[in-house]
């Protein structure tokens, strides 16, 4: 056995059993790491990026074995977008620092423009038929198309809005763990499923900690919206 069958055979074994499914380590830490990813996002902390990256990698192994192929592209866009979101908050972080005389290296929230929301819907309905109707042309990459398009591009759009400091990226996970919850289950992704819940709650949460904050930058300032660290 080679190093890298002996990885898959490691990461997609049964970590335990659970209302009759398996639960495998992939998914279980994956989306556990996925978890302390959104925790760390919502304490506006830099490492939520690194975080999500290697949430992202681990879930690869998770979907791959589950034949979802939507859920492997998305995970791979989490990789890719975590680098991004990683430079975007280095950069916003530093300029929030010069703006505040401090540097605590916390992101400043925001809500989006009306023109940036508008762009952000239209991406993400434009990207959901696009892969929905590759999905559909290939049934081969998918089991679920358009719901795996929803959740392949949904976690696109808020990932681009956690990396623009927008609050409305705890909308967009809202919407997107609507669908996420019985795809995942109906995958035989239990813990995934588990864990859509828990997100469900935490994005409350967090949704509810930036509004606050970007509400109280805005009435202090209302030039600039957003919130101090």
């Amino acid at each position: 056995m080679s190093a890298l069958e002996w990885l898959d055979t490691a990461l997609n074994g049964t970590a335990f059993e659970a209302f009759g499914q398996s639960v495998k380590w992939s998914d279980m830490v994956g989306n556990v790491m996925g978890l302390i990813a959104l925790a760390l996002g919502w304490r506006r902390s830099i490492w939520t990026w690194p975080a999500q990256f290697l949430a992202g990698a681990i879930l690869v192994a998770a979907y791959a074995s589950a034949q979802l192929s939507g859920g492997v592209g998305k995970q791979l866009l989490v990789i890719g977008v975590a680098v991004w979101g990683w430079y975007q908050w280095r950069r916003g972080a530093s300029a929030s620092a010069e703006e505040r005389g401090s540097a605590d290296g916390r992101i400043t929230v925001r809500f989006a423009t009306w023109r940036e929301r508008g762009w952000l819907l239209a991406g993400t309905a434009a990207g959901t038929l696009a892969v929905g109707g590759l999905f559909t042309l290939y049934p081969q990459l998918s089991w679920s198309p358009w719901a795996d398009a929803y959740i392949f591009v949904g976690t696109l759009a808020a990932m681009v809005a956690q990396a623009r400091g927008w609050v409305e990226f705890w909308f967009a996970w809202l919407l997107v763990d609507l669908v996420g919850v019985p795809l995942a289950f109906g995958s035989g992704l239990a813990f995934s499923g588990l864990v859509y819940v828990i997100y469900f709650v935490l994005v409350l949460w967090g949704l509810r900690d930036w509004w606050l904050r970007s509400r109280a930058k805005a009435a202090n300032d209302p030039a600039l919206e957003g919130a101090p660290a």
